[in-house]
């Protein structure tokens, strides 16, 4: 799969910007899911956290790329 998404000339670079990404989009997904009438911490807990998995997946995706790269 990673030398097939290297062939297809996804970078790792991709991969560390999205993993970077997704940990300001984890802050601002809790901050607005708090800010909402009727919202409970625990909802906002949940959305903070699903997101907050990607990045994990994401910085893992840029290491594999990076080795494909390299070799």
């Amino acid at each position: 799969m990673i030398k097939k998404l290297h062939e297809l000339g996804v970078k790792s670079d991709y991969a560390y910007a999205g993993a970077i990404a997704s940990i300001g989009l984890t802050y601002v997904s809790y901050l607005t899911s708090r800010a909402k009438k009727g919202s409970d911490k625990a909802q906002a807990d949940r959305w903070g956290i699903f997101i907050a998995t990607w990045a994990p997946t994401l910085f893992a995706f840029g290491t594999a790329l990076r080795i494909e790269e390299t070799h």
